[in-house]
């Protein structure tokens, strides 16, 4: 892989890889630190990729493995509350940033499995396979976001 390869699916990818971190960690600072840790592994990886799907593939099964990796660090210690992170964040709908603070409350396995199917347009057995879980897991956790997203929304979100 040359330099400009790599510079080429860097930009491509790293905002996937950023929305992955940051579904996990909810930290823009963590996040970052992932992207660069992703990208600084593809970059030394010396791994022949079978296509470009493959490489997608790839970086976010390590994106996932790294966000995991710095949620159980002992270097973990300061969280910040979601009302913070959310300062940062500009919507131009309300419905919008309602969906946004409702997914962002949901429980980490399930935020990872809306996100990589609703946002990446990833099938349930793709995201089993980069989660390395049976895709049955997967339509379970979909189904259960689902109905904890439709209860907290009730009221808030129509359907047109």
């Amino acid at each position: 892989m040359n330099d400009e390869e790599f510079t080429r699916i860097a930009l491509k990818y790293s905002d996937s890889i950023f929305r992955i971190a940051f579904n996990y960690s909810r930290n823009r600072s963590d996040s970052d630190d992932i992207v660069q840790n992703v990208l600084l592994k593809y970059y030394k990886c010396n791994k022949e990729f079978e296509n470009e799907e493959h490489i997608r593939n790839w970086l976010l099964r390590v994106a996932v493995n790294e966000s995991k990796k710095l949620l159980i660090s002992p270097f973990k210690k300061k969280v910040i509350p979601l009302d913070e992170v959310g300062e940062e964040l500009i919507f131009e709908h309300k419905e919008e940033s309602d969906l946004y603070y409702a997914v962002m409350e949901l429980p980490s396995k399930y935020r990872i499995s809306v996100y990589m199917y609703y946002y990446e347009d990833y099938s349930v057995d793709e995201i089993a396979d980069i989660l390395k879980v049976n895709p049955s897991t997967i339509r379970t956790q979909l189904m259960r976001a689902r109905e904890k997203l439709r209860s907290k929304l009730q009221g808030v979100w129509t359907d047109e």
